[in-house]
Order: C-alpha cells, then sequence, then structure tokens
C-alpha cells in the first residue's frame, strides 16, 4: 500500500519524525482532497469542484461512496481531518497535537485509499457496512452481537 501515495506518505512520515516540518493544517487538508481525487480518477470519474458543510473533501467523500458503500468506511476520517485542521487554526500554537493527529489521519486515509485502489474489497465489514445492517434487518446478529454473547 506505500507504493500508491509514496510522496504523501513521506511528507509526513518526515514531518512526524522530525526530519522536515509538518505540513501546514491547510496544506495536509489539501494532501488529503488529492487522495480523494485519486480515488475517484481511478473509478473514472471527475472529481467534483463543490463542497459538502464548507469542505471540498467532505464533498469528494460522499462522490467516492456512490455505488461503492464500502468507501463509506473513511468518512469519519475525513471529518476527523475536517476537525483537527479547524482545531489547529483556531488555536494556533496551543494545538501541536491537534495538528500531528491531523498529519496522522492523512496518513491514514491515505493507507486506507491506497489500500482500496489494490484491494476492491477492503472495509467492506466496518460496522457501516450495509451487509451487516442487512443482517441486522433480517433479526440476524452481526460480528459484534454475537461477541457480547
Amino acid at each position: 500500500m506505500d507504493t500508491v501515495f509514496p510522496e504523501i506518505l513521506a511528507e509526513i512520515d518526515a514531518g512526524l519524525e522530525g526530519r522536515a516540518e509538518l505540513p501546514s493544517p491547510d496544506a495536509l487538508l489539501k494532501r488529503a482532497e488529492e487522495i480523494l481525487e485519486a480515488w475517484l480518477t481511478a473509478r473514472g470519474e471527475v472529481p467534483e469542484a463543490g463542497e459538502v458543510e464548507g469542505f471540498r473533501l467532505l464533498a469528494l467523500h460522499r462522490q467516492g461512496c456512490k455505488g461503492t458503500p464500502s468507501f463509506n468506511a473513511c468518512r469519519e476520517t475525513c471529518r476527523e481531518i475536517v476537525f483537527r485542521r479547524n482545531v489547529t487554526l483556531e488555536y494556533g500554537e496551543d494545538t501541536v497535537t491537534a495538528h500531528r493527529l491531523e498529519a496522522m489521519v492523512v496518513k491514514h486515509l491515505a493507507l486506507f485509499v491506497g489500500g482500496k485502489l489494490e484491494q476492491t474489497g477492503l472495509g467492506e465489514f466496518c460496522c457501516s457496512s450495509r451487509p451487516l445492517h442487512a443482517g441486522v434487518a433480517r433479526g440476524g446478529k452481526t460480528h459484534a452481537h454475537r461477541a457480547r454473547m
């Protein structure tokens, strides 16, 4: 998976390891958009220019889920990137941890999307997966329900 977004992963790793400056919060957000643009382009789609809740990243995620419900697994990842960026920009120097966490979450997104580009079934068994919900709707039990029994 590391081969899909080598520049993004190297840039983030260098920043997290102190070998380079960590990209700015806005640059990290842009990198996350680039990751989702690559997902859409690989599917033969043109990435939208619009926004959802004021962010293009969330619009790209919504577009990326159409026809691929398992892609919804990274919904909260995208929302967390936006949240961490906003916290870092609002509180400045007091939020080194939020900035580092934003970088880690962008790296997570790159690894997830990179994995999906290499293996289409990745993410099909997350808690938001339609097959799991369908089993519950029919009276079945999900893996989480079975684990509690």
